[in-house]
């Protein structure tokens, strides 16, 4: 059984860093893609970023392009999504996903979620 969770979530002033992690467990991810989105209260599930679990090819959503990275730790099996210039917008529960599609931006696609971790932005 797949598990992920995620941790480094927090309060931040608009324009601070944060860094995010998913630990992931229950299965080899030499073959999955492992994404984050976000959901704002009242607002749908969106990409932010993907990564390749192999080969570390990854895709950006244009809203986070220059000032998120998404990395990936195979010998910790955990992914990261550094956040830099974190802006009052960007406040959101932030979900790490799992899935054997490459670089989907949808989110149904997705079998694997993890519990998600709040990240709010302060003007």
């Amino acid at each position: 059984q797949v598990q992920l969770v995620e941790s480094g979530g927090g309060l931040v002033q608009a324009g601070d860093s944060l860094r995010l992690s998913c630990a992931a467990s229950g299965r080899t991810f030499s073959s999955y893609t492992m994404a984050w989105f976000r959901q704002a209260p009242g607002k749908e599930r969106d990409f932010v970023a993907a990564i390749t679990w192999s080969g570390g090819s990854t895709y950006y959503a244009d809203s986070v392009k220059g000032r998120f990275t998404i990395s990936r730790d195979k010998a910790k099996n955990v992914v990261s999504l550094q956040m830099n210039s974190l802006k009052p917008e960007d406040t959101a529960v932030y979900y790490c996903a799992a899935s054997t599609v490459v670089l989907r931006t949808i989110p149904s696609r997705y079998p694997y979620w993890g519990q998600g971790t709040q990240v709010t932005v302060s003007s």
